[in-house]
């Protein structure tokens, strides 16, 4: 059983239970027993309640995207790091074996930037070139054996920043795609439905004052589904992860 099937027979229960109980409290109420003036006071409570409820629901989405979008943007400060302390730390060897490296290194760099980046705005998902010139710079570094002490001193944390920047393009890749889940978009849409609707809900009259309140709170709750739809995709909005972290210690590359 799918999970849209599962919540949908939930939902589907939980308003048949309720008005059920409603429709039976109820059968045994007079006209004169009904009392209208109660209505707007459950009507205020009711209302009261879906806006904190969804209030809350938007404070979780947004504080959940956003700490997607930080994750992404520290997985490429890492990768960028390790891969510049790999250019830096072979200043020790040859200049052959040094040169070779470094070219590795920068290679890498210009095409995650100039086109893997909008590869993994486009596919969600990293580029086989990329993974085949990260391969090319492991095997590099690892291959090398040591011919002095200094070297030998060297390989080891060569080897472990090759390692750490393989774990942070891992990571990369991961956060590529959309981290909100499609039943995450369901509430909060039909959320926003119901939270505007309530507004036809309590008879709003043509003032100017409550038109131009109603049509704020319309467009708020538009820009915070915007806002939480452009942190979705780390990698691929306009207010995603960027390269500056590449940029700022790879300036040869950045044009």
């Amino acid at each position: 059983m799918s999970d849209w099937l599962v919540l949908g027979i939930a939902m589907a229960a939980a308003c048949a239970v309720v008005l059920t109980i409603v429709i039976f409290n109820n059968r045994g109420v007079t006209e004169d027993d009904d009392d209208p003036a109660e209505v707007p006071g459950v009507m205020d409570y009711m209302t009261m309640m879906i806006g904190v409820v969804y209030a809350i629901v938007l404070g979780l989405a947004i504080a959940g995207v956003w700490e997607a979008r930080g994750a992404a943007q520290e997985s490429v400060r890492q990768e960028a790091q390790a891969l510049h302390e790999i250019r830096q730390r072979v200043q020790v060897y040859p200049t052959e074996v040094r040169e070779r490296i470094r070219s590795d290194v920068d290679a890498y760099v210009s095409y995650v930037v100039h086109t893997e980046w909008p590869h993994m705005s486009r596919h969600e998902a990293l580029s086989a070139k990329g993974t085949q010139l990260f391969d090319q710079l492991r095997t590099d570094v690892s291959q090398y054996a040591p011919r002095t002490d200094l070297e030998g001193q060297a390989y080891q944390p060569l080897v472990d920043q090759v390692a750490s920047a393989d774990n942070a393009r891992g990571a990369r890749g991961q956060n590529a795609g959309d981290t909100m889940p499609g039943v995450v978009w369901f509430g909060l849409i039909i959320g926003a439905v119901v939270t505007v609707g309530m507004i036809f809900v309590l008879q709003i009259r043509r003032s100017f004052r409550e038109l131009l309140l109603a049509g704020l709170f319309s467009v708020l709750i538009a820009f915070l589904l915007f806002l939480i739809w452009d942190f979705d995709a780390p990698y691929g909005r306009g207010i995603g992860a960027t390269t500056a972290p590449f940029l700022d210690l790879f300036p040869q590359i950045g044009g």
